[in-house]
């Protein structure tokens, strides 16, 4: 029998992306993120720290995951506690070249003195994680943001957690919490190839100690498996977390009606689908216009026009990209401005638009 969704309702916090079915993490996340963070303050007081501010820290440990994955830890140079995390969180690292991308932490967050976080080099991309691998070494100092989180764990007693490849990172101290609160779930990391899975010893040990809850998928070795395939695994009425490839996660939205799960929750590392988009114009303060059209975002467009153009999650979250409209009506479609910033004309070009032939001036 097929079940039909509710149409999703707005979830604290405003970037947590998923599926409006009913279900316990919809009504009891902001009940039980305000008492976990308590619980955490009260039991590991942070002297000093600050985790909004940005901080300078220092690779201490860098470690090969796989041939094109590295792991790196980063602490304080004083040795002072770090801001505490949930799993789920991630940290905004400003690169030497000034890039600023994030990265999730796949560490322990019980470890008040070191954050950890797995790179995938991506030979394509913008570069960040290029420059990670090559710039990143033991001893080099780097700013930091955060932590924040933008997929929050909400200690479901059923979970199925799913990861793709680098997805892994945030899913992994989701599993570990699951286990330490004693929750029926299931972990399954799927990739192309079994060498190509990151953080694979940690992964083992969880195996090791909950036996028959993890579960290893490679195209290499089992096949690939169906977003359908996938969400079976899920108990009835469980919340199903997942972090891959833009493909996956487009697969098990459409997959998930049919599953007997009653959430999904989601974060993306790549920039989502554009939908409902509409050709309009940026004009710039020398003059030149620029055409957006419906199937590209603006920051694309100004990409093209100047690679220099910051950005970082390309989600409409972080706020790296933002520029100043001058004129003209944006479209909003981000999830961090507040009405008060949108109103003195601030704009995330990432995923912001304008109307079909509407012209936007912007302060750049």
């Amino acid at each position: 029998m097929t079940r039909t969704p509710r149409p999703p309702r707005p979830v604290p916090p405003p970037d947590l992306q998923g599926r409006g079915r009913p279900d316990r993490f919809l009504t009891g996340l902001q009940r039980f993120s305000a008492a976990y963070i308590k619980l955490t303050l009260t039991r590991s007081p942070r002297p000093g720290a600050d985790g909004e501010r940005p901080t300078d820290l220092v690779v201490t440990a860098r470690e090969q995951l796989a041939d094109d994955v590295v792991a790196l830890r980063l602490a304080d140079p004083d040795r002072r506690q770090l801001a505490p995390w949930q799993p789920g969180a991630h940290l905004d690292l400003d690169l030497p070249s000034g890039r600023r991308r994030q990265y999730s932490l796949c560490g322990d967050p019980a470890d008040r003195y070191a954050y950890r976080i797995a790179v995938r080099l991506i030979p394509d991309g913008g570069g960040g994680s290029a420059e990670v691998h090559r710039e990143l070494t033991e001893g080099t100092r780097v700013r930091i943001a955060g932590p924040r989180n933008a997929f929050p764990f909400a200690g479901d007693t059923k979970v199925l957690l799913i990861a793709g490849g680098i997805g892994i990172t945030p899913i992994l101290p989701m599993a570990y919490e699951a286990a330490w609160r004693g929750a029926d779930f299931h972990l399954v990391h799927t990739g192309r190839t079994r060498d190509s899975l990151p953080l694979a010893a940690e992964t083992a040990r969880l195996a090791r100690r909950h036996p028959g809850r993890v579960e290893l998928r490679s195209d290499d070795v089992e096949g690939m498996s169906s977003a359908a395939d996938l969400l079976a695994r899920a108990p009835e009425g469980a919340a199903v977390y997942a972090c891959g490839p833009s493909p996956m996660l487009d697969a098990l939205r459409a997959a998930f009606p049919q599953s007997p799960a009653t959430a999904l929750h989601f974060e993306r590392f790549t920039q989502a689908p554009i939908t409902g988009g509409k050709p309009f114009t940026l004009r710039l303060r020398d003059g030149r216009e620029l055409d957006v059209p419906a199937d590209r975002s603006a920051l694309d467009v100004l990409r093209d026009a100047d690679p220099a153009t910051p950005y970082s999650c390309r989600q409409g979250f972080c706020g790296v990209c933002k520029v100043r409209v001058l004129a003209g009506k944006a479209d909003h479609r981000d999830r961090r401005l507040t009405e008060a910033q949108r109103t003195d004309g601030e704009m995330l070009v990432c995923v912001s638009r304008a109307d079909e032939g509407a012209c936007l001036d912007l302060d750049l």
